[in-house]
């Protein structure tokens, strides 16, 4: 579904991705994780193409999006889905309107959408008393599920999710991640999530770890207490920065 060659991007005279390679594997979740600052947001930027990378290439249904212009890029678009870090809802705009946005400025009738959005909300277990709501009535994890509603209503193939349970208490965030499982699970679309969040193993497929630039693991989420890898093993102990050695190397 998604393969990533030799992606570059620099900004001034930092460079965030280096000659990055990662293969994304299609009907399945997988999770990119990494210290704060290692550019794991502008990663997910350039996949969907919010931001153009210096060099390299980005590979969607075998389409190197880099190579597309402004107006092809559109197609790319219909096919995917992005959920904000914080949702990203609009204050002046009710629910209904957010999570219809889409359809509703492509001259979609009111009340077809209105039905279409009411779909959308029960998917992600919200119900329709909180259509004419804004989103500032609504609880941080009513929000996020709100933003992933209006994620799901182009129905897309592919969809992004940018640290998904930030800010949120632990159980929100259990629900948020059981939701995304849900939703993985019942579309069998291909997911691509950014966390800090090591409860998200739990709920993903596959794990890969960005470091300075490149991505240094990739692997299943199933198996990762067990990796060996020397990354790996000092992100999800919480080991400070240093020189980087496994149990068996010490």
């Amino acid at each position: 579904m998604i393969q990533i060659k030799q992606l570059t991007k620099v900004f001034d005279k930092q460079v965030v991705t280096d000659h990055l390679d990662l293969d994304i594997p299609e009907g399945k979740m997988t999770c990119i994780i990494g210290r704060s600052g290692e550019g794991k947001s502008v990663l997910l930027k350039q996949i969907i193409g919010l931001i153009k990378p210096t060099s390299g290439n980005i590979y969607i249904d075998g389409v190197d999006i880099v190579q597309l212009t402004e107006k092809e890029h559109d197609t790319i678009y219909e096919k995917c889905g992005y959920v904000f870090q914080f949702a990203a809802l609009l204050d002046s705009l009710t629910i209904f309107e957010n999570v219809g946005i889409s359809l509703l400025e492509n001259g979609r009738d009111r009340d077809e959408v209105r039905k279409i959005v009411i779909k959308k909300l029960e998917e992600v277990n919200l119900s329709k008393d909180i259509l004419d709501k804004y989103p500032s009535e609504l609880s941080g994890g009513m929000r996020k599920r709100v933003g992933l509603a209006r994620t799901l209503i182009r129905n897309p193939k592919i969809v992004l999710y940018d640290e998904p349970t930030t800010g949120l208490d632990p159980i929100t965030s259990r629900v948020v991640h059981e939701l995304m499982a849900a939703m993985q699970e019942k579309l069998k679309i291909t997911s691509i999530v950014i966390s800090h969040d090591i409860e998200i193993f739990k709920y993903v497929d596959y794990i890969a770890l960005l470091h300075e630039g490149k991505i240094r693991y990739f692997g299943p989420a199933a198996t990762i207490w067990e990796s060996t890898n020397p990354y790996i093993y000092q992100f999800i102990r919480g080991l400070p920065e240093g020189p980087i050695q496994t149990e068996k190397q010490q």
